[in-house]
């Protein structure tokens, strides 16, 4: 029998075999089935497919631990050789020589005001190089964060051990400000700000220079005052207008009394009366003394994640 079921044809007898007789028919053997070698290389295959998986994995979290310790005693070798610091800022002086706040029922209230500040940047390093691109300062009111204008410092290079002073004003003109926070800015009196200032920053180690990143410098807890309104004018009194037009009328003045009479008051208890003192146009009033905070900042590093700063 076949293998599809139907009976196996003979072969035909042979015409003669070599005893001239014919002999029992031959049967047709099937030939048996060996399997071919590349089923079982394709199990094979797939058998080590997860195999090599776990390998690869193995390999990239063994080369990622050595890199990070590479990288940490990298870092633990430089710390112990520069012992790096963050620069230290400290606002010593904020006075504001200008504020006026204008409101209306039909438009926003409008802010002009300026806000002279000065501060103190420290480098406590030995061997490292700060190099800061231009800041933008800005002050707001701590309440309610209502912005009181911004101003621009030109960046610089901050050698080791040295002390720089940053001077700027804030100022801001006709800003719109919220009308529900504008009890913030009180005409009189103190009221509490805060100051910050972002710029970009580098260090320098020898002829080595590191990509710049983001800081910002945050100072708080700071009080200012409105600047005292100008004193109203003071009018001229009658003494001083007879004597300025003495000298156009011609007329002497009347002699002097006897000393001898002035000498002689004291003694019979009549008191002379002192002459009054000339009064001027009144002058400029001098600009308001500077307020001392001496306030520490904190320097903040700001990193930026694509549209999100930390």
């Amino acid at each position: 029998m076949s293998s599809n079921g139907k009976p196996t044809p003979q072969p035909p007898a042979a015409a003669g075999n070599g005893n001239g007789a014919g002999g029992p028919p031959k049967m047709y053997q099937r030939p048996i089935y060996r399997p071919q070698p590349g089923g079982a290389k394709r199990r094979r295959r797939g058998r080590s497919c997860p195999f090599s998986c776990c390998c690869c994995f193995f390999w990239t979290v063994l080369v990622i631990l050595l890199l990070a310790f590479i990288a940490v005693v990298v870092g633990g070798a430089f710390y112990l050789l520069y012992r790096p610091h963050r620069p230290a800022f400290t606002l010593s002086v904020a006075n504001v020589t200008k504020l006026s706040l204008s409101s209306s029922a039909a438009t926003a209230p409008a802010l002009t005001d300026a806000i002279d500040v000065t501060l103190t940047a420290r480098n406590p390093n030995k061997k490292l190089v700060y190099f800061y691109d231009d800041f933008t300062v800005t002050a707001a009111t701590a309440a309610n964060a209502v912005p009181l204008g911004e101003a621009s410092v030109p960046g610089f290079a901050h050698e080791a051990g040295n002390i720089t002073v940053i001077k700027a004003t804030v100022s801001a003109s006709a800003l719109a400000i919220d009308p529900t926070a504008s009890s913030d800015i009180k005409k009189s009196g103190e009221f509490p700000i805060t100051l910050d200032l972002e710029t970009k920053a580098g260090v320098k180690v020898g002829s080595l220079k590191t990509k710049k990143i983001g800081i910002q410098v945050h100072c708080e807890g700071i009080k200012v005052a409105a600047p005292a309104p100008p004193p109203a004018p003071v009018k001229k009194t009658k003494l001083a207008t007879k004597k300025a037009d003495a000298p156009a009328s011609g007329k002497k003045p009347k002699a002097e009394a006897p000393a001898k009479a002035v000498a002689d008051a004291p003694a019979k208890g009549v008191v002379a009366d002192a002459p009054a003192p000339d009064v001027v146009d009144d002058a400029p009033s001098p600009p308001a003394p500077a307020a001392t905070v001496a306030r520490v900042c904190e320097v903040r590093i700001r990193v930026k994640i694509w549209k999100w700063t930390f």
